[in-house]
Protein backbone atom coordinates (compact mmCIF):
# COMPACT_ATOMS: atom_id res chain seq x y z
CA UNK A 1 0.00 0.00 0.00
CA UNK A 2 1.20 3.50 -0.86
CA UNK A 3 0.37 6.22 1.65
CA UNK A 4 0.51 9.94 1.00
CA UNK A 5 2.39 11.98 3.55
CA UNK A 6 2.84 15.65 4.21
CA UNK A 7 6.06 17.40 3.24
CA UNK A 8 7.17 17.00 6.84
CA UNK A 9 6.88 13.24 6.39
CA UNK A 10 3.86 12.67 8.66
CA UNK A 11 1.55 10.03 7.16
CA UNK A 12 -1.94 11.12 6.27
CA UNK A 13 -4.68 8.84 7.57
CA UNK A 14 -6.15 7.93 4.20
CA UNK A 15 -4.37 5.48 1.88
CA UNK A 16 -4.20 6.56 -1.75
CA UNK A 17 -4.76 3.14 -3.20
CA UNK A 18 -5.04 -0.44 -2.06
CA UNK A 19 -2.55 -2.11 -4.41
CA UNK A 20 1.00 -1.23 -5.40
CA UNK A 21 0.24 -2.62 -8.86
CA UNK A 22 -2.29 0.11 -9.59
CA UNK A 23 -1.46 2.16 -12.68
CA UNK A 24 0.42 5.37 -11.76
CA UNK A 25 -1.72 7.44 -14.09
CA UNK A 26 -4.64 6.87 -11.73
CA UNK A 27 -2.41 7.42 -8.74
CA UNK A 28 -1.10 10.70 -10.15
CA UNK A 29 -4.65 12.01 -10.54
CA UNK A 30 -5.28 11.49 -6.84
CA UNK A 31 -1.96 12.56 -5.36
CA UNK A 32 -0.85 16.19 -5.71
CA UNK A 33 2.50 16.68 -7.43
CA UNK A 34 5.39 16.85 -4.99
CA UNK A 35 3.68 14.88 -2.23
CA UNK A 36 5.77 12.34 -0.34
CA UNK A 37 4.45 8.79 -0.68
CA UNK A 38 5.53 5.45 0.80
CA UNK A 39 5.74 2.13 -1.01
CA UNK A 40 6.41 -1.26 0.58
CA UNK A 41 8.59 -3.39 -1.71
CA UNK A 42 9.07 -6.47 0.50
CA UNK A 43 12.29 -8.07 1.73
CA UNK A 44 15.51 -7.13 -0.04
CA UNK A 45 18.61 -9.31 -0.36
CA UNK A 46 21.66 -7.05 0.01
CA UNK A 47 25.08 -7.37 -1.60
CA UNK A 48 26.49 -8.19 1.84
CA UNK A 49 24.34 -11.33 1.98
CA UNK A 50 22.05 -9.86 4.64
CA UNK A 51 18.30 -9.75 4.02
CA UNK A 52 16.66 -6.44 4.91
CA UNK A 53 13.00 -7.13 5.73
CA UNK A 54 9.88 -5.24 4.73
CA UNK A 55 11.63 -2.40 2.92
CA UNK A 56 9.76 0.88 2.40
CA UNK A 57 10.76 3.56 -0.11
CA UNK A 58 9.73 7.20 0.11
CA UNK A 59 9.19 8.96 -3.21
CA UNK A 60 7.52 11.89 -4.95
CA UNK A 61 6.08 12.25 -8.44
CA UNK A 62 5.17 15.10 -10.76
CA UNK A 63 3.13 15.03 -13.95
CA UNK A 64 1.23 12.13 -15.49
CA UNK A 65 2.50 8.82 -16.78
CA UNK A 66 1.33 8.36 -20.35
CA UNK A 67 -0.56 5.33 -21.65
CA UNK A 68 2.52 3.34 -22.69
CA UNK A 69 4.61 4.49 -19.70
CA UNK A 70 7.26 5.92 -22.03
CA UNK A 71 7.64 9.37 -20.46
CA UNK A 72 8.99 8.47 -16.99
CA UNK A 73 12.09 10.31 -15.77
CA UNK A 74 14.00 9.36 -12.61
CA UNK A 75 15.92 12.12 -10.83
CA UNK A 76 18.35 10.89 -8.18
CA UNK A 77 19.20 13.11 -5.22
CA UNK A 78 22.66 13.73 -3.77
CA UNK A 79 24.03 12.82 -0.32
CA UNK A 80 21.77 14.80 2.02
CA UNK A 81 19.10 15.63 -0.54
CA UNK A 82 15.48 14.61 -0.32
CA UNK A 83 12.80 13.71 -2.84
CA UNK A 84 11.50 17.26 -3.30
CA UNK A 85 13.13 18.10 -6.63
CA UNK A 86 10.63 20.81 -7.56
CA UNK A 87 7.58 22.48 -6.08
CA UNK A 88 4.58 20.71 -7.54
CA UNK A 89 1.38 21.48 -5.64
CA UNK A 90 3.23 22.91 -2.62
CA UNK A 91 4.91 26.26 -2.20
CA UNK A 92 8.07 24.66 -0.84
CA UNK A 93 10.93 25.20 -3.31
CA UNK A 94 12.62 22.12 -4.69
CA UNK A 95 16.38 21.66 -4.75
CA UNK A 96 16.75 21.38 -8.57
CA UNK A 97 14.11 23.71 -9.98
CA UNK A 98 16.44 24.88 -12.75
CA UNK A 99 16.27 21.30 -14.04
CA UNK A 100 12.69 20.13 -13.42
CA UNK A 101 9.28 21.76 -13.36
CA UNK A 102 6.74 23.26 -15.76
CA UNK A 103 8.67 24.58 -18.78
CA UNK A 104 12.03 23.46 -17.37
CA UNK A 105 14.33 21.11 -19.34
CA UNK A 106 12.62 18.18 -17.60
CA UNK A 107 9.14 19.59 -18.21
CA UNK A 108 6.72 18.17 -15.67
CA UNK A 109 3.84 19.10 -17.98
CA UNK A 110 5.27 16.58 -20.45
CA UNK A 111 7.17 14.00 -18.40
CA UNK A 112 6.26 11.87 -15.40
CA UNK A 113 9.07 12.68 -12.97
CA UNK A 114 9.95 10.42 -10.05
CA UNK A 115 12.41 11.00 -7.21
CA UNK A 116 13.12 8.25 -4.66
CA UNK A 117 14.70 8.61 -1.23
CA UNK A 118 17.82 6.44 -1.12
CA UNK A 119 17.76 3.23 0.92
CA UNK A 120 19.19 4.09 4.36
CA UNK A 121 17.89 7.65 4.16
CA UNK A 122 15.69 9.62 6.53
CA UNK A 123 13.11 11.09 4.15
CA UNK A 124 10.67 8.21 3.91
CA UNK A 125 12.78 5.17 3.03
CA UNK A 126 13.82 2.35 5.34
CA UNK A 127 16.89 3.50 7.25
CA UNK A 128 18.53 3.44 10.68
CA UNK A 129 15.84 5.64 12.26
CA UNK A 130 12.88 3.58 11.02
CA UNK A 131 11.40 0.68 13.03
CA UNK A 132 12.94 -2.77 12.70
CA UNK A 133 10.63 -5.81 12.94
CA UNK A 134 10.76 -5.60 16.75
CA UNK A 135 9.37 -2.06 16.63
CA UNK A 136 12.56 -0.36 17.81
CA UNK A 137 14.63 1.85 15.49
CA UNK A 138 17.23 -0.09 13.55
CA UNK A 139 20.04 2.10 14.92
CA UNK A 140 23.32 0.17 15.20
CA UNK A 141 21.69 -2.93 13.70
CA UNK A 142 21.04 -1.35 10.32
CA UNK A 143 23.07 -3.23 7.69
CA UNK A 144 25.54 -1.86 5.18
CA UNK A 145 23.75 -0.94 1.96
CA UNK A 146 25.47 -0.24 -1.36
CA UNK A 147 24.39 1.76 -4.37
CA UNK A 148 23.57 -1.49 -6.13
CA UNK A 149 21.26 -2.39 -3.26
CA UNK A 150 19.37 0.87 -3.55
CA UNK A 151 19.19 0.48 -7.35
CA UNK A 152 17.62 -2.96 -6.86
CA UNK A 153 15.10 -1.44 -4.47
CA UNK A 154 14.28 1.35 -6.91
CA UNK A 155 13.73 -1.18 -9.70
CA UNK A 156 10.96 -2.73 -7.61
CA UNK A 157 9.34 0.65 -7.16
CA UNK A 158 9.50 1.20 -10.92
CA UNK A 159 7.84 -2.18 -11.41
CA UNK A 160 5.06 -1.20 -9.01
CA UNK A 161 4.48 2.05 -10.88
CA UNK A 162 4.26 0.18 -14.19
CA UNK A 163 7.51 1.66 -15.55
CA UNK A 164 9.37 -0.92 -17.64
CA UNK A 165 12.05 1.55 -18.76
CA UNK A 166 12.98 5.12 -17.92
CA UNK A 167 12.92 7.78 -20.60
CA UNK A 168 15.89 9.17 -18.70
CA UNK A 169 17.72 8.81 -15.39
CA UNK A 170 19.62 11.87 -14.15
CA UNK A 171 21.66 12.78 -11.10
CA UNK A 172 24.59 14.75 -9.76
CA UNK A 173 27.30 13.68 -7.29
CA UNK A 174 25.87 10.69 -5.37
CA UNK A 175 22.82 11.00 -7.62
CA UNK A 176 25.05 10.68 -10.67
CA UNK A 177 26.60 7.52 -9.25
CA UNK A 178 23.11 6.13 -8.73
CA UNK A 179 22.14 7.03 -12.30
CA UNK A 180 25.24 5.30 -13.67
CA UNK A 181 24.53 2.17 -11.63
CA UNK A 182 21.01 2.08 -13.06
CA UNK A 183 22.31 2.26 -16.65
CA UNK A 184 24.81 -0.57 -16.10
CA UNK A 185 22.73 -2.86 -13.88
CA UNK A 186 19.51 -2.51 -15.90
CA UNK A 187 20.63 -1.48 -19.41
CA UNK A 188 17.31 -2.34 -21.05
CA UNK A 189 15.47 -0.09 -18.59
CA UNK A 190 17.42 3.16 -19.16
CA UNK A 191 17.18 4.93 -22.51
CA UNK A 192 19.04 8.09 -21.54
CA UNK A 193 21.39 8.72 -18.63
CA UNK A 194 22.95 11.95 -17.31
CA UNK A 195 25.92 11.47 -14.98
CA UNK A 196 27.03 14.78 -13.48
CA UNK A 197 29.96 15.57 -11.18
CA UNK A 198 30.99 12.02 -10.34
CA UNK A 199 33.33 9.39 -11.75
CA UNK A 200 33.12 5.66 -12.27
CA UNK A 201 34.11 4.94 -8.67
CA UNK A 202 34.95 6.61 -5.38
CA UNK A 203 38.70 7.15 -5.17
CA UNK A 204 40.93 6.58 -2.15
CA UNK A 205 40.94 10.32 -1.45
CA UNK A 206 37.15 10.52 -1.60
CA UNK A 207 36.88 7.53 0.74
CA UNK A 208 39.35 9.26 3.08
CA UNK A 209 37.23 12.42 3.23
CA UNK A 210 34.17 10.26 3.83
CA UNK A 211 35.81 8.29 6.64
CA UNK A 212 36.73 11.51 8.44
CA UNK A 213 33.06 12.53 8.32
CA UNK A 214 31.65 9.24 9.60
CA UNK A 215 34.29 9.10 12.34
CA UNK A 216 33.32 12.60 13.49
CA UNK A 217 29.81 11.28 14.13
CA UNK A 218 30.88 7.99 15.68
CA UNK A 219 33.17 9.75 18.16
CA UNK A 220 30.44 12.08 19.41
CA UNK A 221 29.76 11.14 23.08
CA UNK A 222 26.03 11.00 22.31
CA UNK A 223 26.38 8.55 19.42
CA UNK A 224 26.02 5.54 21.73
CA UNK A 225 27.14 3.11 19.05
CA UNK A 226 24.29 4.30 16.83
CA UNK A 227 21.55 3.66 19.39
CA UNK A 228 20.87 7.23 20.43
CA UNK A 229 17.16 7.39 19.55
CA UNK A 230 15.08 8.58 22.47
CA UNK A 231 18.04 10.36 24.04
CA UNK A 232 20.55 13.10 23.22
CA UNK A 233 21.55 12.96 19.57
CA UNK A 234 25.12 13.27 18.19
CA UNK A 235 24.52 16.77 16.92
CA UNK A 236 28.09 18.00 17.38
CA UNK A 237 29.46 15.04 15.44
CA UNK A 238 26.98 15.45 12.60
CA UNK A 239 27.70 19.18 12.39
CA UNK A 240 31.44 18.48 12.25
CA UNK A 241 30.89 15.90 9.50
CA UNK A 242 29.02 18.51 7.50
CA UNK A 243 31.81 21.04 7.97
CA UNK A 244 34.36 18.56 6.60
CA UNK A 245 32.11 17.73 3.65
CA UNK A 246 31.28 21.33 2.87
CA UNK A 247 34.94 22.26 2.52
CA UNK A 248 35.13 19.70 -0.31
CA UNK A 249 31.92 21.03 -1.88
CA UNK A 250 33.36 24.53 -2.33
CA UNK A 251 36.51 25.65 -4.10
CA UNK A 252 39.46 27.33 -2.40
CA UNK A 253 39.02 30.36 -4.67
CA UNK A 254 35.36 30.70 -3.71
CA UNK A 255 36.05 30.52 0.02
CA UNK A 256 38.95 32.96 -0.24
CA UNK A 257 37.06 35.41 -2.43
CA UNK A 258 33.96 35.29 -0.29
CA UNK A 259 35.53 35.34 3.18
CA UNK A 260 39.27 35.91 2.95
CA UNK A 261 40.81 36.40 6.38
CA UNK A 262 37.98 38.59 7.59
CA UNK A 263 36.77 38.33 11.18
CA UNK A 264 33.16 37.44 11.86
CA UNK A 265 31.41 40.74 12.58
CA UNK A 266 32.57 42.01 16.01
CA UNK A 267 34.58 38.87 16.83
CA UNK A 268 38.37 39.12 17.09
CA UNK A 269 40.28 35.95 16.14
CA UNK A 270 43.59 37.42 17.31
CA UNK A 271 42.39 38.91 20.57
CA UNK A 272 41.66 36.44 23.34
CA UNK A 273 42.91 35.61 26.80
CA UNK A 274 42.78 31.91 25.95
CA UNK A 275 42.61 29.71 22.88
CA UNK A 276 39.06 28.72 23.78
CA UNK A 277 37.96 32.33 23.95
CA UNK A 278 39.12 33.64 20.59
CA UNK A 279 36.69 34.97 18.01
CA UNK A 280 35.99 33.36 14.66
CA UNK A 281 36.96 34.13 11.13
CA UNK A 282 34.04 34.55 8.73
CA UNK A 283 34.74 31.24 7.05
CA UNK A 284 34.48 29.50 10.44
CA UNK A 285 31.11 31.11 11.07
CA UNK A 286 29.99 29.96 7.62
CA UNK A 287 30.96 26.36 8.33
CA UNK A 288 29.26 26.53 11.73
CA UNK A 289 26.08 27.66 9.98
CA UNK A 290 26.24 24.83 7.44
CA UNK A 291 26.76 22.24 10.18
CA UNK A 292 23.99 23.52 12.40
CA UNK A 293 21.59 23.76 9.47
CA UNK A 294 22.04 20.08 8.59
CA UNK A 295 21.58 18.97 12.21
CA UNK A 296 18.05 20.39 12.14
CA UNK A 297 16.97 18.25 9.19
CA UNK A 298 19.04 15.06 8.97
CA UNK A 299 19.65 11.87 10.91
CA UNK A 300 23.26 11.12 11.90
CA UNK A 301 22.97 7.39 11.27
CA UNK A 302 21.53 8.03 7.82
CA UNK A 303 24.48 10.30 7.11
CA UNK A 304 26.79 7.39 7.91
CA UNK A 305 24.73 4.85 5.95
CA UNK A 306 24.54 6.98 2.81
CA UNK A 307 28.16 8.10 3.03
CA UNK A 308 29.25 4.46 3.23
CA UNK A 309 26.99 3.65 0.27
CA UNK A 310 28.89 6.32 -1.66
CA UNK A 311 32.17 4.76 -0.52
CA UNK A 312 30.90 1.55 -2.14
CA UNK A 313 30.53 3.26 -5.52
CA UNK A 314 32.53 1.25 -8.05
CA UNK A 315 30.83 0.44 -11.32
CA UNK A 316 33.61 -2.08 -12.05
CA UNK A 317 33.15 -4.20 -8.92
CA UNK A 318 32.80 -7.80 -10.11
CA UNK A 319 32.43 -6.70 -13.74
CA UNK A 320 35.99 -6.44 -15.07
CA UNK A 321 37.74 -3.43 -16.58
CA UNK A 322 36.04 -0.05 -16.87
CA UNK A 323 35.28 -0.52 -20.56
CA UNK A 324 34.03 -4.07 -19.99
CA UNK A 325 31.88 -2.93 -17.09
CA UNK A 326 30.27 -0.14 -19.10
CA UNK A 327 29.88 -2.13 -22.32
CA UNK A 328 26.39 -3.52 -21.50
CA UNK A 329 24.96 0.00 -21.16
CA UNK A 330 22.76 0.93 -24.12
CA UNK A 331 21.61 4.36 -22.93
CA UNK A 332 22.44 7.62 -24.62
CA UNK A 333 24.74 9.33 -22.13
CA UNK A 334 25.35 12.91 -21.09
CA UNK A 335 28.42 13.31 -18.87
CA UNK A 336 29.24 16.63 -17.23
CA UNK A 337 31.70 18.00 -14.67
CA UNK A 338 32.25 21.29 -12.82
CA UNK A 339 35.56 22.87 -13.83
CA UNK A 340 36.44 23.94 -10.27
CA UNK A 341 35.35 20.70 -8.57
CA UNK A 342 37.96 19.47 -6.10
CA UNK A 343 35.91 16.55 -4.76
CA UNK A 344 35.11 14.79 -8.04
CA UNK A 345 37.72 16.11 -10.43
CA UNK A 346 36.76 16.70 -14.09
CA UNK A 347 39.43 14.19 -15.08
CA UNK A 348 37.34 11.44 -13.46
CA UNK A 349 34.31 12.43 -15.51
CA UNK A 350 36.46 12.57 -18.64
CA UNK A 351 37.76 9.04 -18.01
CA UNK A 352 34.19 7.84 -17.57
CA UNK A 353 33.02 9.52 -20.78
CA UNK A 354 35.92 8.07 -22.77
CA UNK A 355 35.17 4.54 -21.52
CA UNK A 356 31.42 4.65 -22.19
CA UNK A 357 30.08 3.08 -25.39
CA UNK A 358 30.25 5.71 -28.11
CA UNK A 359 32.57 7.95 -26.08
CA UNK A 360 30.12 10.81 -25.37
CA UNK A 361 31.44 14.36 -25.13
CA UNK A 362 32.28 15.67 -21.68
CA UNK A 363 30.35 18.87 -20.93
CA UNK A 364 31.99 21.36 -18.59
CA UNK A 365 29.98 23.49 -16.17
CA UNK A 366 31.92 26.69 -15.55
CA UNK A 367 31.43 27.64 -11.91
CA UNK A 368 34.01 29.08 -9.50
CA UNK A 369 32.00 27.72 -6.57
CA UNK A 370 33.34 24.15 -6.78
CA UNK A 371 31.46 20.83 -6.58
CA UNK A 372 28.15 22.46 -5.62
CA UNK A 373 28.10 24.01 -9.08
CA UNK A 374 26.26 20.90 -10.28
CA UNK A 375 23.28 22.24 -8.29
CA UNK A 376 23.60 25.99 -8.66
CA UNK A 377 24.68 26.08 -12.32
CA UNK A 378 22.74 23.16 -13.80
CA UNK A 379 21.11 25.73 -16.08
CA UNK A 380 24.31 25.70 -18.14
CA UNK A 381 23.29 22.24 -19.38
CA UNK A 382 19.80 23.34 -20.39
CA UNK A 383 20.73 23.58 -24.06
CA UNK A 384 22.28 20.12 -24.19
CA UNK A 385 19.43 18.58 -22.21
CA UNK A 386 16.73 20.22 -24.31
CA UNK A 387 18.36 19.40 -27.66
CA UNK A 388 19.62 15.88 -26.89
CA UNK A 389 17.46 14.40 -24.15
CA UNK A 390 14.23 16.36 -23.90
CA UNK A 391 13.61 17.78 -27.37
Amino acid sequence: MTIAVTRSGEPETKPIRNSVSARPAAQAARVPDGTVQYLRIGDLQLESGVQLPDVVLGFETWGTLNADASNAVLIEHALTGDTHVTRGASEEPGWWEQLAGPGAPVDTDKYFVVSINILGGCYGSTGPSTPAPDGRPWGSRFPLVTLRDTTSAEARLADALGIDSWYAVLGGSLGGARALEWAVTYPSRVRRCAVISVGASSTAEQIAFAQAQTLAIRQDPNFNGGDYYGGPEPEAGLALARRIAHITYRSAAELDGRFGRNAQESEAPLQAGSLAGRGRYQVESYLDHQGNKLVRRFDANSYIAITEALMSHDVCRGRGSLRDSLAPATAEFLVAAVDSDRLYFPAQSRALAEALPGGPELHIIEAPIGHDGFLTEIGQLSGQLRSNFFA
